[in-house]
């Protein structure tokens, strides 16, 4: 419901007539999501979030060269440390390590055409569109096959975990006007908040840029055990700990009885 009502104001938009100052200027995005705020709890088995929108053209004319719209989920940026394993003497052991400090959490990207096909690799590099093109930022010094082989690793990883997501066929745009993509979130998604990003493109330039904020987040027994993990760090060690011992004397009592 809230979905078709956000379209139809959008449509509505579209037929009101434009400010007179804003009759040369760019095309506008008017974004909106399905969701502002998803909850996690132990039920939790992943969601589709829904990104969708208008474009609103100066004067309402729509141009006759066709307009693509790139949509991106991303969040939340945090540093990480990549260890590679090696086998020495027979042996799994800790070899290179890499830091990245601006590493996303989640990533997903769908489009209305493939990347490479909307902008150039300067610009897709600049606005971070598609995975390759991540900025992860290593701390230090790093030689580029390394830094390469990891991020690439990392970014294996992550597809296989459903935390990175690319689609090039995700966008469906509707009479020039209207656009929708879907973007799978999936049950292990990090909490935070994620920023939903749209980007209108045309003859391989960005002409608009809008975003909006979600927040993932731990609710119900999930959220009471991790706020009592952060705030009260030793109390919560010390219940842990006493509930491990209760669970293990219960069982092996029974057993005993057994």
């Amino acid at each position: 419901m809230r979905n078709a009502c956000a379209l139809a104001l959008a449509c509505a938009a579209l037929l009101l007539p434009a400010p007179a100052a804003a009759q040369g200027s760019d095309p506008r995005l008017v974004p909106d999501v399905s969701s502002r705020a998803i909850d996690i709890q132990y039920s939790f088995t992943g969601e589709e979030l829904l990104l969708f929108g208008a474009i609103l053209y100066p004067g309402q004319r729509l141009p006759d060269d066709r307009a693509d719209i790139v949509v991106v989920l991303k969040g939340p940026v945090r540093p990480i440390v990549l260890r590679e394993k090696r086998r020495v003497a027979g042996i799994w052991v800790n070899a290179n390590s890499i830091r990245l400090r601006t590493s996303p959490g989640f990533y997903a990207i769908g489009s209305s055409r493939p990347i490479d096909k909307l902008v150039d690799e300067r610009t897709a590099a600049i606005f971070e569109l598609g995975l390759n093109n991540l900025s992860m930022s290593p701390s230090g010094f790093s030689e580029a096959k390394k830094l390469e082989r990891f991020e690439g690793g990392l970014i294996d990883l992550y597809r296989r975990l459903g935390l990175f997501y690319e689609n090039p066929a995700a966008v469906e745009i509707s009479e020039g006007v209207l656009y929708r993509a879907r973007i799978p979130v999936p049950a292990r998604v990090p909490v935070g908040t994620y920023r939903a990003e749209t980007y209108l493109i045309s003859r391989g330039r960005v002409l608009a840029v809008a975003s909006r904020d979600v927040q993932i987040r731990k609710a119900g027994f999930e959220r009471f055990v991790a706020l009592a993990a952060q705030r009260h760090g030793f109390l919560y060690g010390l219940a842990a700990v006493l509930l491990s011992l209760v669970l293990g004397w219960g069982a092996s009592a029974i057993f005993r009885r057994r």
